[in-house]
């Protein structure tokens, strides 16, 4: 089998080291690479490959890489890319395995991990009727992380903000934005109620599926909500209400998103 891979890293050398890694593998075939997630999540949907090697712990954290790009490519995409976790850490893979990320890599990357990687890539081919004609010969096993019960899709998210014994139990399709505080998140619900959560905006980003998508460093929006976006401003409005959140140059690509399913729905221009 011959695989397409993007790598999306904010770090250069990392990429380059990745790649050299790669190249030495016929069956890897390189096509791009993204140091944010805007870049990234570009190129995936122009190029469709199988393989992503992506970095979820960025040095510079304006390139906004994170778990959440997975989370996007489930809105876009019918068939999801195999995702290689390569980062520093190994603090972040039960999170990345809840997620069901195909494989999770400590860099610096070594070859042996490679091998292992395209190893389980065709046996899972194989065992899904997809024949390879080449093989890579191993004493190792490849070895497989345990994949996590999926959550039923009809099934409404529920969050349950919990403080000192006091456990609050909110619909996401109630929520109409969340705002960073620091270390912690205002949650906005439609009835004009304002919930705070000890997490981060990051960690909310991680969790919150479609239609939730964030516009800002400080805001993660419900696109069911919005009434309006005003591109000059760099605004959009709230619906039943006054607030007009921001949204900033880097996350404009998901504002453009948000135009565009508006208008791939029951839509009316005037």
């Amino acid at each position: 089998m011959n695989y397409l891979y993007i790598i999306i890293d904010d770090n250069q050398e990392s990429v380059l080291k990745t790649k050299g890694i790669a190249d030495g593998f016929s069956e890897l075939t390189f096509v791009a690479f993204a140091n944010n997630y805007a870049d990234g999540l570009h190129l995936i949907l122009e190029h469709t490959p199988q393989l992503i090697f992506l970095e979820i712990d960025p040095v510079d954290a304006t390139s906004n890489l994170s778990l959440a790009l997975i989370n996007e490519l489930y809105r876009y995409l019918k068939i999801i890319p195999k995702i290689i976790i390569t980062t520093r850490k190994k603090e972040l893979a039960f999170e990345a395995i809840q997620y069901e990320v195909t494989d999770y890599l400590l860099k610096p990357l070594v070859q042996i991990d490679v091998i292992k990687l395209i190893l389980k890539l065709n046996k899972s081919n194989i065992e899904s009727g997809v024949t390879s004609n080449e093989s890579i010969s191993l004493d190792e096993k490849p070895t497989f992380l345990p994949q996590p019960e999926t959550v039923h899709q009809d099934q409404s998210l529920t969050l349950c903000i919990k403080s000192y014994g006091d456990y609050r139990y909110i619909d996401a399709k109630d929520i109409c934005y969340l705002r960073a505080d620091n270390n912690s998140t205002d949650i906005h619900l439609n009835n004009g109620e304002m919930i705070t959560a000890f997490k981060t905006l990051k960690h909310f980003e991680g969790v919150l599926l479609y239609p939730f998508i964030r516009i800002h460093n400080s805001y993660i929006v419900n696109q069911n909500y919005i009434s309006r976006i005003h591109s000059g401003n760099a605004v959009c409005y709230i619906k039943n209400s006054t607030v007009k959140l921001p949204f900033s140059k880097s996350y404009k690509t998901n504002i453009d998103l948000v135009i565009a399913e508006f208008a791939n729905g029951n839509y009316l221009e005037i």
